[in-house]
């Protein structure tokens, strides 16, 4: 009895596993440039299931060769977000000597950030997270120099040479300026009235798990963005509590990431988030 009633619930069981996986694959590469490959993958999957179930082996063959030609094409083209989903899978983090260290760059930069706002100045600057940006910092400017308020708003001045691109922070460390980041994709966010710093500083976000800070030179609001959504229109105190969440400082000295949500979480909160901004109607 017990044995069929096991052999009842295999299907149950088979069910809820794929809808897991489907979710995990969605939520992975959500808004993302390989968002379109997660959706064809399935569509693929569901096809080759009819395939097998209508038993029709012509096709069938067919199916398993254009996934052996795939695979290498995917390993290619979509390079920089696989690379990002395994620094996602990554247990690896950032440290600080202090926990002390954290608070005060995170005062210092606030200050220049809004400061720069108040004077409508516009910034693009890019704190890394667990992945490393090597490979934008070789093609620009390096600095490798200590973080402090003046460099880092001297370095946005329209009178120096630097203005024009991001800067990279590691840690307490300014590493580059007038970095050239790649353009966001085609996603729901970017708009006509887009800029070119807000769809840069988008852009980095969908291929890294960095956090861009961008302030508009037109409207002096700051913007974060991450994993691909940005948020505009931030106050200081809230975006201070962004970045504790993401680069948190225990008694370890060591960096945690945030709980990831799930896609109907998602879903729901960029539901609220969108209607939020439309009654504000704010502008980059």
């Amino acid at each position: 009895m017990l044995l069929g009633l096991f052999q009842a619930l295999i299907p149950f069981f088979e069910i809820v596993t794929i809808a897991i996986l489907f979710n995990f694959l969605l939520s992975f590469f959500w808004n993302t440039r390989a968002m379109d490959l997660a959706f064809g993958f399935l569509a693929f999957l569901l096809i080759f299931v009819l395939v097998s179930w209508l038993n029709l082996p012509v096709l069938e063959k067919l199916m398993f060769q254009i996934v052996n030609v795939a695979v290498f094409a995917i390993l290619i083209i979509f390079q920089p977000e696989l690379r990002l989903a395994l620094a996602k899978l990554s247990f690896k983090s950032k440290k600080y000597r202090a926990s002390t260290e954290f608070e005060h760059f995170l005062e210092n930069i606030a200050f220049s950030v809004y400061r720069l706002a108040e004077k409508k100045v516009g910034a693009l600057i890019v704190l890394e997270n667990q992945e490393t940006l090597d490979e934008y910092v070789k093609k620009s400017v390096v600095l490798n120099a200590d973080f402090s308020s003046e460099l880092l708003e001297s370095v946005f001045m329209t009178t120096t040479p630097l203005h024009d691109g991001a800067v990279i922070i590691r840690n307490s460390t300014i590493l580059s300026a007038a970095t050239i980041l790649p353009l966001a994709e085609d996603t729901f966010q970017v708009t006509k009235s887009m800029g070119t710093r807000h769809r840069a500083g988008l852009g980095m976000s969908q291929t890294s798990d960095a956090i861009i800070i961008v302030v508009s030179e037109e409207s002096g609001k700051v913007s974060l963005a991450r994993e691909g959504i940005m948020t505009r229109g931030i106050k200081v105190d809230r975006f201070k509590g962004i970045l504790r969440s993401v680069f948190t400082v225990p008694h370890s000295m060591t960096t945690t990431l945030p709980k990831k949500k799930t896609l109907p979480q998602y879903l729901m909160s960029r539901f609220t988030n969108n209607t939020t901004k439309e009654s504000e109607g704010s502008k980059a």
